[in-house]
């Protein structure tokens, strides 16, 4: 097997996590401060070439409604671009990921300077995580 890369793409920053190499566990990564599209993925490339993967689960952003918002389609297009330069995409609903990512860093007391550092790394993970889990049944 091999490790997988999650994004949760924002409008300012993408969080990026990875997978242990069985594809158990989900690790927050870092983050990538967006510039646009030719740039971004030239990082996830690069970051994909480290860990040696083609395949990144990207965290789909629906409305509670369960619909899919102007931030899915954004998503869906950023997607799509990947798929162009040649990665295998998928998408896990997202909802309440930030929020839980959020919870996660407060609850360990971490300064507001340093949750806004890490929020979308760790919601990168849980988006990951709970991607890893539906699909190694």
């Amino acid at each position: 097997m091999q490790r997988i890369l999650a994004l949760d793409i924002g409008d300012v920053r993408i969080g990026v996590a990875v997978s242990d190499p069985m594809r158990c566990i989900a690790q927050g990564l870092c983050y990538i401060k967006r510039i646009g599209y030719s740039r971004d993925i030239a990082e996830i490339s690069a970051l994909a070439n480290q860990y040696g993967t083609k395949e990144v689960v990207l965290g789909l952003p629906k409305l509670l409604s369960g619909v899919e918002g102007e931030q899915a389609q954004k998503t869906r297009s950023f997607g799509d671009e990947l798929v162009k330069h040649g990665f295998e995409v998928y998408y896990q609903d997202e909802r309440l990921s930030s929020k839980s990512a959020e919870s996660i860093l407060i609850s360990g007391n971490m300064s507001r300077q340093n949750r806004k550092q890490n929020v979308d790394k760790i919601a990168a993970a849980i988006i990951l995580q709970t991607w890893l889990d539906m699909n190694n049944k």
